[in-house]
């Protein structure tokens, strides 16, 4: 059975000439935000990509296909569609062999990426170890992927919900390069800085391009994890943030959130908590990530 692979007319081009593609995550469109603006973010990132020589591949599974690259009419329906599955490791596979839909989650499009030989991918944060996860195990699958799947991933670096000293244990543990670009403190995905000093530091795209084609080189499974703090604009501080993470938390363990629904109702908690201001951070935070992974996906190819 041939893989039901289906690249955009863009994405084709870009493969015949040798240049530079960015992969992109489609659950950001479908249980990020609402429409219209999940349609007019997705299509804003797009432009930062081309805007800075590179071609963007956003990542979805359509009626059983796996989409490398939508065409505008196929993002704005995703954009609209309702009930769309967020796929993982675990359940992509089922998802495309029967016919459904499906949105990308970060292993997820790791591993389409790789499929489709594109080596950089841009997304707002990693999931990583849960609060508590030493009594619910609740460790997202992006950390093993990161371990086995030899993408480059460009993020705000972890989701700030998470515990996220544990999440850089495990990615230690794994054997997972994480970068830090063009500072030394590990970034707290809405705000700049944290407690949690910087495992590596590069300021060159062209270093963390070298270091991808290294890794080839010397066998090694597993991506590199790029940490891109979010522009000082759109930052809110941590000292700002921590309280009002612990107080979503809190309302999570109240309202007995568990499982997949932890990470939704948080981030839907902390935008009403912050009068929006998350959600404004979010967008800033993925188009930064956008353009990084624009420069370090055009060294690849130069």
């Amino acid at each position: 059975m041939s893989l039901p692979l289906i690249l955009s007319a863009e994405v084709t081009r870009a493969r015949e000439s040798g240049g530079a593609i960015v992969a992109l995550e489609s659950t950001i469109i479908t249980h990020g935000m609402p429409y219209p603006q999940n349609l007019e973010v997705a299509r804003t990132v797009e432009a930062d990509i081309r805007a800075a020589g590179a071609v963007p591949a956003t990542i979805a599974v359509i009626n059983g296909a796996l989409h490398i690259g939508l065409e505008d009419d196929e993002l704005s329906s995703l954009a609209q569609s309702k009930g769309v599955a967020k796929l993982s490791r675990a359940d992509m596979a089922a998802c495309m062999a029967t016919g459904g839909t499906g949105a990308t989650t970060v292993a997820a499009t790791m591993i389409a990426a790789h499929l489709a030989g594109i080596h950089v991918f841009a997304t707002g944060g990693i999931g990583g170890v849960h609060k508590g996860a030493e009594d619910s195990f609740d460790i997202s699958a992006d950390l093993m992927e990161l371990a086995q799947t030899p993408v480059t991933v460009i993020a705000a670096g972890a989701k700030a919900i998470l515990d996220v000293a544990k999440t850089l244990e495990v990615l230690e543990t794994q054997g997972v390069p994480v970068i830090v670009y063009g500072q030394d403190a590990f970034p707290a995905f809405w705000s700049r800085g944290s407690k949690l000093k910087a495992p590596l530091r590069m300021d060159d795209p062209a270093q963390i391009a070298a270091a991808h084609r290294m890794r080839a080189q010397l066998g090694l499974p597993g991506g590199q994890l790029i940490a891109n703090p979010i522009p000082h604009s759109a930052e809110i501080p941590m000292q700002e943030l921590a309280p009002i993470i612990a107080t979503a938390q809190a309302d999570a363990v109240r309202a007995g959130i568990t499982g997949k629904a932890v990470t939704p109702y948080l981030l839907q908690r902390i935008f009403e908590l912050t009068d929006g201001r998350s959600l404004e951070a979010n967008i800033a935070l993925v188009r930064n990530n956008a353009a990084l992974a624009a420069r370090i996906a055009l060294n690849l190819v130069g």
